[in-house]
């Protein structure tokens, strides 16, 4: 089956911060490209025995940039549970609307945290990782859900690729 979804990989090697920056950004950009041109119900649509759905997945990409941005490299709140479960009463467009804007947030923390070795603000259980781990922390964690993301959206409509 061809792969109807395809987008090339970075090519950005202009440093270590531009690099990891660079493919963390395109695992982001999978993953809403997989919400392109589905409907509420297909979003919310439960097609594995875990009962994860695509829109379950950016929320809890969502909390998870919260998370390890928002709170751990800047300091700010802990947004707390982030399980997959939407919260009653919020859209596909509430949800997508939210994930991009803690995407925003977080490359404005990322921004701001003055480079790879930059400590976080806050302790990862004990411990002060540095940016460049929560960097490779969530790009994994993105990238490995833009796979999920990728095999509900094939059993949807048939339509792959990264």
């Amino acid at each position: 089956m061809p792969e109807t979804q395809r987008r090339p990989v970075p090519r950005n090697d202009g440093g270590e911060l531009d690099t990891a920056t660079a493919f963390l950004t395109f695992a982001r950009e999978c993953v809403l490209k997989k919400m392109d041109g589905l409907t509420e119900q297909q979003l919310r649509q439960v097609l594995v025995g875990s009962g994860t759905t695509l829109l379950g997945l950016v929320h809890h990409l969502t909390i998870a940039e919260r998370v390890w941005f928002g709170h751990h490299v800047a300091g700010g709140e802990d947004p707390g549970d982030v399980g997959m479960t939407v919260p009653g009463g919020r859209t596909a467009e509430d949800v997508l609307a939210g994930y991009r804007a803690a995407i925003e947030d977080s490359d404005a923390a990322i921004r701001a945290a003055g480079g790879p070795d930059a400590p976080v603000a806050v302790a990862v259980d004990g411990k002060f990782h540095t940016l460049r781990w929560v960097l490779a922390h969530m790009t994994s964690e993105t990238a490995r859900h833009a796979g999920h993301a990728d095999i509900l959206r094939e059993q949807i409509d048939g339509v792959t690729g990264r």
